[in-house]
């Protein structure tokens, strides 16, 4: 699923996959060979639907099957909303049946991309309510804890106040309806536009604490974090009393650990350390093509995993 296209159809929305850099292939068979292959990892690590279609087929529950053989044990669906009853309830059965959990999937209104709650307006935050009741009931078909909000775009005819205002009240009224149910919508800070109106960690911290609520926190994304802010362990401490879900992608290119410049073997071990026990998505692309990058995403999640020895 490609953010921007994702933001263009939807007034709340998450990232996706985009282009960037590769690695060699040397170790890419590793993990079938390994006595790692099929050990559960560390942290909680959840790849996508399509990850690995290479090596467990075009069907999104074989997928699963051969995530739950490598070791993982959490999935992320961005798009689950958008899928039929059928196909959901068939994935809660198998993510039930395996021991596995649902990360985080997006609150999607499937509203023209301008569409933001920034502006108030009643007919966006009508809609907006109306889409947290409906992803109620999808979450309780795959037992899921976390959902995706992005409050959309900086409104350039109202003042920063008054936006944040407007924000402040959306996400309460989503809040007021995710309560009762322990459900948690995560706001996600992103980086793929300047016209977000959400740009850092320290901005969406702000809207947490004005919202006062369980069932509004954080959604971490260190991909983005790394291009909009940067000092990762620094402000993720500081805001980490409402961060409930993180994601990964490296940077540039955002791709698995291990292709860019972030040091996630130090990252996961800070991560580890601080007890964090939810799912980490791993929200980004293969650097190689084919079955060969499908076992070098497994091998880099090893390899930066592997903090503890």
């Amino acid at each position: 699923m490609n953010r921007i296209e994702f933001l263009k159809n939807s007034f709340v929305a998450t990232g996706a996959l985009v282009a960037g850099s590769s690695m060699g292939s040397m170790a890419a068979t590793e993990p079938a060979k390994s006595s790692y292959a099929g050990k559960t990892f560390n942290l909680d690590y959840a790849p996508h639907q399509g990850m690995f279609e290479n090596s467990a087929g075009k069907s999104f529950l074989d997928q699963i099957r051969y995530m739950y053989d490598q070791g993982f044990r959490s999935i992320e669906d961005n798009g689950y909303l958008g899928r039929s009853t059928e196909e959901q309830t068939k994935i809660g059965d198998l993510l039930a049946k395996l021991g596995m959990r649902m990360g985080v999937f997006v609150v999607d209104g499937g509203d023209n991309w301008k569409v933001s709650l920034t502006t108030g307006k009643k007919e966006f935050k009508d809609k907006f309510v109306d889409t947290c009741k409906r992803s109620v009931e999808a979450a309780k078909r795959c037992n899921a804890k976390w959902l995706t909000v992005v409050p959309g775009f900086y409104e350039r005819h109202l003042p920063y106040g008054n936006q944040f205002a407007n924000v402040i009240d959306a996400m309460r009224a989503g809040a007021e309806i995710f309560e009762p149910h322990g459900l948690v919508m995560v706001l996600e800070t992103l980086s793929d536009t300047p016209e977000l109106f959400l740009q850092q960690t320290h901005e969406t911290y702000a809207v947490c604490k004005a919202v006062q609520s369980p069932s509004c926190k954080i959604l971490y994304d260190i991909y983005h974090m790394q291009k909009t802010e940067g000092q990762l362990i620094v402000n993720m401490d500081r805001c980490w009393d409402e961060i409930a879900y993180i994601q990964i992608g490296d940077n540039p290119g955002r791709k698995e650990p291990t292709t860019g410049e972030i040091n996630y073997k130090n990252l996961f071990k800070h991560i580890h350390g601080k007890g964090y026990k939810g799912v980490m998505g791993m929200e980004h692309g293969n650097s190689l093509k084919g079955k060969e990058g499908e076992l070098r995403v497994i091998q880099a999640y090893r390899e930066t995993d592997n903090f503890l020895s």
